[in-house]
């Protein structure tokens, strides 16, 4: 089984500009460790950001966030992608909407998606569900994901698991 690893919305309005969410900050080091397994081990890793403009329809329920060529759009500096590592942007929930991400999977002939990042029960959920509908096997690392609050991580790790085969680890049983 071939795997990557992709990295949603780990941008600075999700961590500390308009959308802060403090429990985010808690998946930045698990994350920064997953990827320096992944670059040893030649993981391919992805990013996939939301990457607003005005008009979008997201922001009738979330604000204005993550625009994109602005400061809040940009992948948090900690996280930053290596010259190797690959980057679509996004409009909506889904890492695979419109992306080109599919392709690019089909391409590096991956099989296994390793979900990490924000916020779990929209955005890792949908592409989780998107992933499933493609085919894919689907790897979630527990600490390298967050939610608003307990309750909706809770809920929708347990959703992918039951609805689309998810597989639930801890970051030391991934790409170990």
């Amino acid at each position: 089984m071939k795997s990557a690893v992709l990295v949603i919305d780990v941008t600075n309005d999700f961590l500390t500009g308009s959308l802060k969410n403090d429990r985010a900050l808690k998946t930045i080091q698990p994350i920064k460790e997953l990827l320096g397994r992944a670059h040893q081990q030649a993981v391919p890793v992805i990013y996939v950001s939301d990457a607003h403009y005005k008009e979008d329809h997201e922001f009738e329920i979330w604000g204005q966030h993550s625009m994109k060529g602005t400061w809040g759009g940009q992948i948090t500096e900690e996280l930053a992608p290596k010259a190797d590592d690959y980057t679509f942007e996004k409009r909506t929930y889904s890492a695979f909407f419109q992306t080109g991400l599919d392709s690019l999977l089909r391409d590096l002939q991956v099989d296994n998606v390793i979900l990490t990042g924000v916020v779990t029960n929209i955005c890792i959920q949908h592409s989780a569900a998107d992933a499933c509908f493609r085919g894919y096997e689907i790897t979630i690392p527990k600490e390298t994901t967050e939610a608003l609050n307990d309750d909706d991580y809770e809920y929708a790790l347990n959703y992918v698991q039951n609805m689309y085969g998810a597989k639930i680890t801890s970051l030391s049983d991934t790409l170990n």
